[in-house]
């Protein structure tokens, strides 16, 4: 099972930022992990206000606001957690990913403003962060299917969905997946899709001994690559599509009422000369669920862009 000792959430201190602190605060309390607050500023808070000591009492009351109306049955005392304050901050989703490498966090939860298709090239902090984070990134929307409660913050995850291109950002993705799913006696949706119609050979390099067409060959990998034992303790669900990747992964969530897409990266998904944005990038912004990014590069390499 994936270890989650240590979480990081980023917040502005808005309400709308702080919505992601509900399920980092019920992630942290289910794992017993520390969960690390960071609020970025871009200026230097030292400078308008010369007493440090003042200052960090000021940023702790501010974040105890943030957090109490996330608890739901817990009480504050029950939360090992962390505040960090960086100021002067011109990069705000590369000093997310440095935080994320200096507290050496094995997830990142974080709330992403649902940007229209017009605004692809200006990129967002969450797709920065997603892209080269050390650990998985847990990304929340506006306007999408909910599995922690605002009352009391139980997690009521019934569906996942996990995206699978046989890359190993994908079998990072699954394996996190899985590991919720289990937990949670969740059902697994793992689905691939075909760049094809079928009748030509797809993306996935098949075996010459393979028989059948496509479709078959790859729901014969898939039920290979799920591990043995995800069998006993949950439903699963082998499904392969053919079509726009985005576009199926979407479309399936939607109609399945998925609670949670999992899904792998590597740094190269986010082409510079990709005017139209990855598949990565358009689950991000239209997914109607929380969207798990993760990649086998996060965990074999903690560089940091400067």
């Amino acid at each position: 099972m994936i270890q989650v000792k240590r979480i990081l959430c980023p917040t502005d201190l808005s309400d709308e930022s702080d919505e992601a602190l509900r399920y980092a605060v019920a992630l942290a309390r289910i794992y017993e992990a520390k969960l690390f607050l960071l609020h970025c500023s871009e200026r230097d808070s030292l400078t308008e206000e010369k007493d440090e000591a003042k200052l960090k009492t000021q940023m702790n009351r501010l974040f105890v606001e943030s957090l109490v109306p996330h608890l739901g049955l817990a009480t504050l005392n029950e939360l090992d957690w962390y505040g960090l304050l960086r100021n002067n901050v011109s990069d705000i989703g590369n000093t997310i990913i440095r935080e994320a490498v200096v507290q050496q966090v094995d997830l990142i939860v974080m709330r992403s403003r649902r940007r229209p298709r017009a605004a692809v090239l200006l990129g967002s902090t969450a797709e920065t962060v997603c892209q080269n984070a050390p650990c998985p990134v847990l990304v929340t929307h506006p306007l999408e299917r909910q599995w922690v409660s605002m009352s009391s913050g139980e997690i009521d995850l019934n569906r996942i969905l996990i995206a699978h291109d046989f890359s190993r950002d994908s079998e990072t993705a699954m394996n996190f997946g899985i590991s919720l799913a289990q937990e949670y006696q969740a059902e697994v949706h793992l689905m691939h899709v075909l760049a094809t119609d079928g009748h030509e050979e797809p993306e996935l390099a098949w075996s010459s001994s393979s028989s059948g067409n496509a479709y078959t060959f790859t729901a014969r990998k898939l039920q290979e690559t799920l591990p043995k034992e995800v069998s006993l303790w949950c439903n699963f669900v082998n499904v392969v599509r053919c079509g726009k990747v985005h576009e199926e992964i979407l479309t399936y969530a939607r109609d399945h009422e998925i609670d949670l897409i999992c899904v792998g990266v590597s740094g190269s998904d986010w082409p510079l000369d990709n005017l139209l944005g990855s598949n990565v990038d358009r689950v991000l912004r239209e997914a109607p669920c929380p969207v798990l990014v993760a990649g086998y590069r996060n965990h074999h390499d903690s560089n940091v862009r400067n």
